[in-house]
This record gives C-alpha cells, structure tokens and sequence, in this order.
C-alpha cells in the first residue's frame, strides 16, 4: 500500500527527528490531533514498514562491514592508510601524512588473521586433537575385529549353544 503525501512527510521527519508529536505537525496535522495521529502513524502497516526500510537504508550506509573493514586492514598493514602525526620544532609546529608504525601494523595484521579459521591456532588444535581421537578409535576397532579368527567365533557359538 502506497503511502499518502502526508504519511510519507510525517514518516520521514520522524526518521530525522524520532519525535513523532512534531513530525505529524511539520507533516500537515493539526496541532490539536497530532499526538493521536502521531501513534496511530506509528503502527499503520504501510508506514511502519516504510520506516523501517528507510531505517535499514540509513544503517547499512552508516555501518561499516565486514568487507570494509578487512579492506581497511589490508590498508593499514600494507601502509596504505595515513595518520596525521604532529611535528614540533623550536620554530613551529606542523602536520604531516604517515603510514601506520610497526605495532599498528602488527596488531592489524593479527585482527585480519582472526577472520581466517585456517590461521587460527586454537581451532588448529582442536582439530588435531579430533582427528588424534579419531585415528585411536579407528585403531581400537581394528584391533578388536582382528583379535578373533573365524574358527574362534565358532567355537564361542557353539559354547553358548551348549548352555542353553
């Protein structure tokens, strides 16, 4: 459902503001009905959804993700991304443009690694210790089928058959 003129104004001041009262003022309601209308605006399927689309819109502008942040990184430890630094002299003092050092660099690079699974250490050794367990298991179960022969399970057959 489309929303009316109205309904849009209102809907978007109250994006800017969060003020609901005010923004069905600014829309074109009266100042007497505003509050009620305000509320009842506020739980109309149409705009609720209008809002919270526009919502999201202005989320994912204004949040940084995943990728952007890796990129961001990447740029760090490659030296790609610039800090002001302040130099003083005994005569002045200036700004000037410079890589991350070492430590930053470091600390970026090791932010980065989090993000891989196969360069992370814990999950290295869990995953040895799993297959370690698995390859006993799988010994022990070999061992148990071969500690018997054929003529040896015969012979326990028949010895049960006999007690009963």
């Amino acid at each position: 459902m489309k929303l009316t003129t109205k309904q849009k104004k209102f809907a978007d001041n109250y994006i800017k503001t969060g003020n609901a009262t005010q923004s069905a003022i600014e829309a074109g309601y009266s100042k007497k009905t505003a509050p009620t209308i305000a509320s009842e605006n506020l739980i109309k399927p149409n705009i609720k959804s209008y809002i919270d689309e526009k919502m999201k819109e202005i989320e994912s502008e204004r949040i940084m993700g995943a990728q952007e942040a890796l990129e961001f990184l990447t740029n760090v430890v490659r030296g790609e991304e610039l800090e002001t630094k302040v130099v003083a002299t005994q005569f002045d003092v200036s700004t000037v443009q410079v890589p991350a050092d070492v430590k930053t660099k470091i600390s970026a690079a090791k932010e980065i690694l989090k993000r891989y699974p196969d360069n992370d250490k814990l999950l290295e050794q869990q995953i040895r210790k799993i297959t370690a367990e698995a390859d006993i298991a799988e010994a022990r179960a070999k061992s148990v089928d071969t500690s018997f022969n054929d003529e040896d399970r015969t012979i326990i057959l028949d010895d049960m058959e006999d007690d009963n």
